[in-house]
């Protein structure tokens, strides 16, 4: 582990070198960009508006050399920002490939200075393991349940708070609305304590999956969000409803959800982020085996290391397992990621605008 450190130090130490020597050459090119232009102006308007003699085509192929070093200086610093982003990612899934031995340079690996980059032998038994010893079935189980539950029963408060906020008119609609905006500068772990209080002494919801749901069930950024793209929709469609005797729920199921249908996937996925990767809430609600979350039920797992003879080793903790682990509960982030992040970027986007 100390060798891991260091090489994780040397290398953070090595990325930021290059990443700020890549910032300041770039800095460096554009300032010499930037005097290089004034000088051609004074050029241009010097001698009476005559201009100097000049080698046109010595300009623009030194104006090609400029833009193809800041091209080169600018994939630089990217390249840097993307190893720093991956690389441990990249560890966490070689060392889910790793046995015990070769992780802790311990056994027939003690003689190394430096962890293996790739392992020398791939233990695909490592998830297999992973996945019993933590029971992620279960797991798994709890938080999609949760998860589920609580993004379709979120999206309808939202959905119908936002229509109410953009399209209806009663009285006291803008003093609620920036009292409810008021509410996303307090931080939300000030009411940890109050809503653990209500939830647990005086509703008596403690281990329940109500405990874990109904508390989130409203978000005013995600109401803020939605009534913005509700409001790009001319009034003009809503009024022409009105006349032909649309209610206001089949106007907005037939008009406004579907035409807001990207922001509305984009709070979909944000929801059900949140609802994979929470911690603190579940940790204090949910502690019995029966209602924990996936992020409660690795935290709690114990991943040992076994000796020769079936005995447990209690100095140790068996992280090429507890990587594997990780790793498994990390995929499902990934491929809603990979696959979706069309649709974060298009729903926050023309939420932003109206028009």
């Amino acid at each position: 582990m100390t060798n891991l450190l260091s090489l994780s130090s040397a290398g953070a130490g090595w990325l930021l070198a290059l990443m700020i020597v890549c910032i300041l050459a770039e800095v460096g090119v554009i300032v010499w960009l930037i005097l290089r232009q004034r000088e051609e102006a004074r050029a241009k308007t010097s001698g009476n508006g005559v201009m100097h003699e000049r080698n046109i085509e010595n300009v623009k192929k030194t104006q090609k050399v400029v833009k193809f070093l800041v091209k080169v200086l600018i994939y630089l610093f990217l390249v840097a920002v993307a190893v720093s982003v991956l690389f441990p990612f990249y560890w966490m899934i070689i060392s889910s490939l790793k046995s015990y031995n070769e992780y802790a340079l311990e056994g027939e690996f003690a003689s190394r200075v430096t962890p293996t980059f790739f392992p020398h032998k791939v233990m695909w038994s490592n998830y297999a393991e992973a996945f019993k010893t933590a029971n992620l079935g279960t797991l798994f189980l709890n938080t999609v349940f949760v998860g589920i539950v609580s993004t379709i029963l979120s999206l309808v408060i939202t959905v119908l708070a936002a229509f109410a906020f953009a399209r209806l008119e009663f009285r006291g609609k803008n003093a609620l609305f920036a009292a409810l905006l008021a509410t996303m500068m307090i931080p939300g772990e000030l009411f940890t304590i109050t809503n653990y209080g209500t939830v647990t002494n005086i509703l008596n919801w403690g281990n329940t999956y109500t405990a874990l749901i109904v508390p989130f069930l409203v978000s005013v950024f995600y109401i803020y969000l939605l009534r913005q793209n509700f409001m790009q929709i001319p009034n003009e469609l809503y009024y022409a409803a009105k006349v032909d005797g649309t209610s206001d729920l089949k106007y907005l199921w037939k008009v406004m959800v579907p035409l807001a249908l990207p922001t509305i996937i984009s709070i979909t996925i944000l929801k059900m982020m949140g609802s994979w990767n929470s911690y603190i809430w579940p940790r204090l609600v949910a502690n019995d085996e029966l209602h924990q979350l996936i992020t409660n039920g690795l935290r709690d797992t114990d991943f040992a290391v076994y000796l020769a003879d079936g005995s447990r080793d209690a100095d140790k903790i068996n992280y090429p397992v507890q990587m594997a682990a990780v790793t498994l509960v990390s995929i499902p982030l990934f491929l809603v990621f990979i696959f979706l992040r069309k649709y974060i970027m298009k729903g926050v986007s023309r939420s932003g605008l109206k028009g």
